[in-house]
């Protein structure tokens, strides 16, 4: 993710949390303060860019309900652009709720954007320290939100900048006051756009002095990313349109990959969720367009 698009790509995610908290049921992540972060006229841009983008991702819906434009919205945002997001977020919390009962008391967010855990759970303010780690210029741009809509800044978030996919900085966390301490961390919709070795190198230097017990949960692509095509082909269009935002995804991993990978950084899979798995945690008996993505699996892996 280049600087200049990051803060966009903050905005449409927030967007599709924000979508589903306010039309979908029943609900797979609630995120209930995405949408105090989106102005009327951001949420009603990004609502109508996505609709004028139907002829790309399903003509034939396009014609189907070219006189009912919101549930064209709605079939994008279902199809396309939320079930990823909607539950490896779901299942991080999950994983992260969890590991905090069994003493975790740092949480690592890389490509935090407009990240609102910190918000959602004033409980853990006295348990939790929270470092968001993102390029300046989306940090920026959070940071002017939360003003806009008058947010205090918990007192346990902290905010790193850093393009931590180049050259990763323990240093840069320390100096927010991260400590060597049993950690949880997040990288969520992230190792795709990264090469195998980049993501070795970045697992690897995450968990440099962390104690055993801190953990990661990840999602990342099969080897089957650059040839299924998926419902309405929603696998080739988000290669297609990743290739066209001038950042293209690089890598796939069988399990086997990813297990040797893991391994090698001294971590061992506690966890993984298919895409069979997520459906059925996450998507069974809905009655809407959501369902899990084809290629995409969740891993959740603990220091040794």
């Amino acid at each position: 993710m280049k600087q200049n698009e990051s803060s966009l790509t903050s905005l449409v995610s927030a967007f599709g949390r924000a979508y589903h908290h306010k039309y979908d049921t029943p609900k797979i992540f609630d995120d209930f303060i995405a949408n105090d972060l989106l102005s009327e006229e951001e949420f009603s841009a990004v609502s109508k860019n996505m609709m004028n983008g139907i002829q790309f991702f399903n003509k034939d819906i396009g014609e189907r309900f070219k006189d009912q434009p919101e549930e064209i919205l709605k079939w994008i945002t279902q199809v396309q652009l939320s079930p990823t997001p909607l539950a490896r977020a779901a299942y991080c919390e999950k994983v992260l709720l969890h590991e905090i009962e069994l003493g975790s008391s740092q949480y690592v967010i890389l490509g935090a954007g407009l990240d609102t855990f910190a918000f959602r759970h004033p409980e853990l303010t006295d348990r939790l320290d929270i470092y968001e780690i993102d390029f300046p210029a989306t940090q920026a741009f959070k940071k002017q939100k939360l003003a806009d809509v008058n947010f205090d800044i918990p007192e346990n978030l902290h905010f790193v900048a850093m393009d931590f996919t180049t050259t990763f900085s323990h240093q840069d966390l320390t100096d927010q006051g991260f400590d060597n301490k049993k950690t949880f961390i997040s990288l969520l919709g992230v190792s795709y756009y990264l090469t195998k070795e980049e993501n070795a190198n970045l697992i690897q230097h995450l968990f440099t002095n962390l104690p055993p017990g801190s953990s990661i949960v990840f999602d990342y692509a099969d080897e089957k990313l650059f040839e299924e095509k998926g419902i309405s082909n929603r696998v080739e269009n988000m290669v297609k349109m990743a290739a066209a935002s001038g950042e293209s995804m690089k890598s796939c991993f069988t399990y086997a990959e990813i297990e040797s990978l893991l391994e090698k950084a001294g971590l061992q899979i506690y966890e993984h969720l298919s895409p069979t798995d997520i459906n059925e945690h996450f998507f069974s008996n809905r009655t809407d367009y959501l369902t899990a993505f084809e290629t995409i699996h969740f891993i959740h892996a603990v220091k040794r």
